[in-house]
Order: structure tokens, then C-alpha cells, then sequence
């Protein structure tokens, strides 16, 4: 399958929660095409964030595709309290869950897109058995927890792989990144086969979040023509 476009998902992780309505009506007026809600338990990883009723919130603020990544243990017990709040995708870990398979079929049962996520010491062979049963694929290019973090290198190989490995089965499956995407690096992750970036500090700590989203939007665009 032929991916022709990149999707930014700015991250509201690193967003002014005070003004959070405000900041998303910005990212939209700059071309995003989802908005990255990462959710997170202080068990998988050390940080506790939003739950459901920040989602639901959300989903009443803006009718952008709702990128929801469950940075929790057992995800598969709030798959449907998500989806109602008004979830679109739900990515959840290959480490955080022993029925991964299971925990994928019932994402999709309840109407949603189905993804997974890979922490940065996961190899992407792991997936070899569920990539038919996602929409989505998630590199982690950073430890899970925090924003703001430095994009780890070994990601790129990551996105090549699984690239590699989706034109070769002719799957569909779109490849997210998240974790350090910025200005520096957006054109080479598109380059590389990405079809998502999850963006934070680099649209949401900028002077102009519409215009940091509009950048970085065009130079994923751009690499992506010479995508091969």
C-alpha cells in the first residue's frame, strides 16, 4: 500500500493544560491531523497523566481523530471506557499486555483503531504475529513517561524495518513515531517510512503553535516525495 501523506499529531502531553481548548483549535488552524493523548498509570511508566474524563473532554473540544497511546498495565480493562469517551485509535504496549492478540481484536470489536505500541529496547520482530491485525504501529523513539525527552537513534532502523517489512506483505498498517520529533528529524522519520509523528514540545513550546504544526507538517510533506 501506498502511504501519501504524514499526519502530525501534536502530543497534548506537552500542552498548557489551562488553555488546552485554545492550543487545539492553534494545531488545527496549522494542518494537524489528530491529537495525541497519552495516558499514563505511574505503574508502566513513572509518570501519572490524564484519564478518561480529560478524553471525553476532548472529543467535545475538537473533531480531530483522537490518537489515544495507553501507557498503562492491562490496557484491555479500559479499552471500552475510552472508546465511549470518545477514543478513535487506542495504542496499546506489547509490553503492558500478556494477550496482546486478544487485547488488538477487542479495540477493533469496539469500533475503534486498533494499535501497538513498542518501547525503545523492544525489537520490532515481536509484532511479526499481529501486524495483519493493526492499524497502527507505534516506535517509541524515546523511554515512555516524560516530554520533552532527546529522539533515540535506533528508532530510525525501527521505521526502515517495519517499512520494509509492510511494502513486502503489501499491508496497511501506518507507522507512528513518538518521542523527540522535531524540526531536525521530521523530513529523515518520513524519509524512513513514518506516516504519523506525534509532535509535543516542539509545536506546543513554540512562539506560534499553529505555525510550529504548519513547519513541520511541510517538511514531512516534502521527504516524503523522496520517499523510495
Amino acid at each position: 500500500m501506498t502511504h501519501t501523506a504524514v499526519e502530525i499529531a501534536p502530543s497534548i502531553l506537552a500542552a498548557d493544560f489551562s488553555r488546552l481548548a485554545e492550543e487545539i483549535r492553534a494545531v488545527e488552524l496549522g494542518g494537524a491531523g489528530a491529537v495525541h493523548v497519552d495516558v499514563m498509570d505511574g505503574h508502566f511508566v513513572p509518570n501519572i497523566t490524564i484519564g478518561i474524563p480529560v478524553v471525553k473532554s476532548l472529543r467535545q473540544a475538537t473533531r480531530l481523530p483522537l490518537d489515544v497511546h495507553l501507557m498503562i498495565e492491562q490496557p484491555e480493562k479500559y479499552l471500552e471506557d475510552f472508546v465511549r469517551a470518545g477514543a478513535d485509535r487506542l495504542l496499546i504496549h506489547q509490553e503492558a499486555t500478556v494477550h496482546l492478540d486478544r487485547a488488538l481484536a477487542m479495540i477493533r470489536e469496539l469500533g475503534a483503531r486498533a494499535g501497538v505500541a513498542i518501547n525503545p529496547a523492544t525489537p520490532a520482530a515481536v509484532l511479526s504475529e499481529v501486524l495483519d491485525k493493526v492499524d497502527i504501529v507505534l516506535v517509541m523513539s524515546v523511554n515512555p513517561g516524560f516530554t520533552g525527552q532527546k529522539f533515540i537513534p535506533g528508532a530510525m532502523a525501527k521505521i526502515r524495518q517495519l517499512h520494509e517489512w509492510r511494502a513486502r506483505s503489501h499491508a496497511s498498517f501506518r507507522i507512528e513515531v513518538d518521542g523527540g520529533v522535531d524540526m531536525d528529524n521530521a523530513a529523515e522519520l518520513a524519509q524512513a517510512g513514518a506516516n504519523i509523528l506525534a509532535v509535543g514540545a516542539t509545536i506546543f513550546h513554540a512562539p506560534d503553535a499553529t505555525a510550529a504544526t504548519r513547519e513541520i507538517r511541510k517538511l514531512a510533506a516534502e521527504a516524503l516525495k523522496q520517499r523510495v
